[in-house]
């Protein structure tokens, strides 16, 4: 801060200077001017002139020391008391500036709980005629075109799940139950949503559950494994899934493995990335990079730990580390 304030008055010290050196040449010039008297004269001005810069230094910086410890936030209760008119025309701004800045943010806010609950009620309204087509697609006779038709339905299906669950995920602490669940109730039943997929594609599911109890919330549990098992599928040709649970040192361990593309080394460290889909496959236009971006993000307010070991070409084993019983109060 000296240097900043030496720098800022560099103009006025330099024109003392250059006035105390003036006099001194008038005195060297004019011999009728004892010039050690000037000397002198000039050691008290300098002096004095020291002392001056000390005290506006501990006087000036002030307002400016505190503005450059506040937190940068947008709370005007920070702001230092202005002590000249300079000061307030900079805190006059600043204040200005501040409140400018929360109506816009505030206006933003509203904005978007605006468009998110819009999105959301358009979701659930969409959600109805998906029910009925499903039901439809029920009853329909030729068997080929069924298949077709339910994997397509599937696929929007599983897009509007994820855009549900997304937009949800910022409050998910306010809907989030922890309780002891049946693993494989909850396995089952998204096997079964995705039936008529795998049926297409020839796949099956070799599931071993050593541990079929786990404690963790069930609709956000099903989310990732609805985000994960799906990967498998769409990644994989005919094959079957493992999906096998154990427990090692009071933790229950969840692996869903697959034989399918698998992913390239390179691409492992961001498949969590938002947006991220793959450096290999990058003509792959069904891909969002959103999938498991939003795994990642539900399984660390679960407590719940995500690896994934991959080789490409061989497959994909994605392991589901659920906490201890003491990390969560039921």
């Amino acid at each position: 801060m000296v240097r900043k304030f030496l720098l800022e008055r560099i103009s006025w010290i330099l024109l003392f200077l250059f006035l105390q050196l003036l006099v001194l040449s008038i005195s060297f010039v004019d011999t009728t001017i004892p010039l050690e008297s000037m000397f002198y004269i000039v050691f008290l001005s300098l002096l004095v002139f020291v002392i001056f810069l000390t005290v506006r230094f501990s006087k000036e910086t002030k307002f400016y020391r505190s503005l450059d410890k506040r937190s940068n936030d947008l709370d005007l209760n920070s702001l230092p008391i202005p002590n000249s008119p300079f000061e307030h025309i900079v805190e006059q701004s600043m204040t200005t500036q501040t409140e400018k800045l929360k109506q816009q943010a505030t206006y933003n806010r509203l904005l978007l709980e605006q468009e998110k609950d819009e999105l959301l009620a358009w979701i659930h309204e969409v959600k109805t005629p998906l029910t009925a087509m499903h039901l439809m697609l029920e009853r329909m006779k030729d068997e080929e075109l069924k298949v077709l038709m339910t994997y397509e339905w599937l696929r929007i299906h599983l897009l509007l799940d994820q855009q549900l669950h997304q937009r949800r995920i910022p409050f998910m602490e306010n809907d989030i139950y922890i309780e002891e669940m049946d693993l494989e109730d909850i396995l089952f039943q998204e096997i079964k949503t995705l039936q008529s997929w795998c049926i297409q594609k020839g796949i099956g599911f070799d599931i071993d559950l050593a541990v079929a109890t786990v404690v963790s919330d069930a609709k956000w549990l099903a989310f990732i494994l609805r985000q994960l098992l799906t990967n498998a599928v769409k990644y994989s040709d005919a094959s079957d899934i493992h999906v096998r649970s154990e427990k090692q040192d009071e933790q229950v361990i969840l692996v869903i493995e697959d034989s399918g593309r698998g992913i390239d080394a390179k691409d492992l460290p961001r498949i969590f990335d938002k947006g991220f889909t793959s450096t290999t496959v990058h003509h792959d236009n069904a891909a969002t990079g959103m999938g498991l971006y939003l795994t990642k993000n539900v399984a660390q307010s679960l407590l719940i730990q995500i690896t994934v070991q991959s080789q490409l070409g061989k497959g994909t084993n994605f392991t589901l580390t659920f906490p201890k019983r003491n990390d969560f109060v039921i």
